[in-house]
């Protein structure tokens, strides 16, 4: 499938197909920050994934985030979860990359499942990465870890879901998973 088929609104329709009346949670994009709200916060009936423009990876990720997160994560802005922004001290860059291993693993799972490319991030434009290789690996390691035992019930709704939209496929294929197209091999 070509990535300019990859639009946010179709991304947004295949999650609230999924979710919006069994999780109670909507995904809306064109925000100018990515952010989970609560609906107790947002003084509404759902919880709302807010994902950056109408970039389609932007939306993954945030996805991965909230099919990671628990009940009780759910129910706190951001998931209760601190963000340094842009600018990161190296000690803020090297957390930052430990927290994100599942994150981005999950999102490399739903890009793949969904014909769409990944690409690593490290979120910190204005400094760079501590660890590139280690955290390139760690991320691979994660995603072999899911291929292997399994992702939670969410998380495998939505990869059936996009290969069934993006690829007309029922399986992931692990030779989609080279650590290869990760780069950073220094």
């Amino acid at each position: 499938m070509n990535v300019q088929s990859h639009c946010s609104d179709g991304l947004i329709s295949l999650f609230n197909l999924c979710f919006k009346e069994s999780e109670q949670t909507e995904l809306i994009g064109n925000n100018p920050e990515p952010e989970y709200v609560p609906n107790t916060v947002r003084g509404e009936a759902l919880h709302a994934i807010f994902f950056t423009k109408d970039y389609f990876a932007s939306g993954l990720h945030e996805i991965s985030h909230w099919c990671i997160a628990g009940y009780e994560r759910r129910q706190k802005v951001d998931y209760g979860y601190w963000y340094c922004p842009d600018g990161r001290t190296e000690e803020q860059q090297t957390l930052f990359e430990q927290v994100e291993v599942e994150p981005q693993a999950l999102e490399w799972i739903f890009a793949e499942a969904a014909a769409f490319p990944f690409r690593l991030s490290f979120d910190n434009l204005n400094g760079k990465p501590v660890d590139a290789k280690g955290f390139a690996d760690r991320v691979h390691k994660q995603v072999l870890a899911y291929l292997e035992n399994g992702v939670n019930s969410r998380s495998a709704k939505l990869i059936s879901t996009f290969l069934n939209f993006y690829r007309n496929k029922d399986a992931l294929e692990p030779a989609w998973f080279d650590r290869s197209k990760l780069g950073y091999t220094e």
